[in-house]
């Protein structure tokens, strides 16, 4: 994995954690704040997925000729 997928990985963790520990101590301002981070995360390494596969550089448009065989 790299760390960009590490990176996300954390941020989608303790996005989870802040949500967990907001709903425990009721407080609103550190469960919406799990709650961007959680679902941030999520939006954030899918959009860069799509764009990597989007501008990934294709194959040749003309194949290679195979090898002679010789008998």
């Amino acid at each position: 994995m790299s760390r960009f997928d590490w990176a996300c990985l954390a941020t989608f963790i303790l996005g989870f954690i802040l949500f967990i520990i907001g709903a425990n101590i009721y407080n609103s301002v550190v469960g919406g704040i799990g709650i961007v981070l959680f679902i941030g995360s999520i939006v954030f390494y899918i959009s860069l997925y799509v764009f990597k596969e989007l501008t990934k550089p294709t194959s040749p448009s003309t194949p290679t000729p195979a090898p002679a065989q010789t008998p």
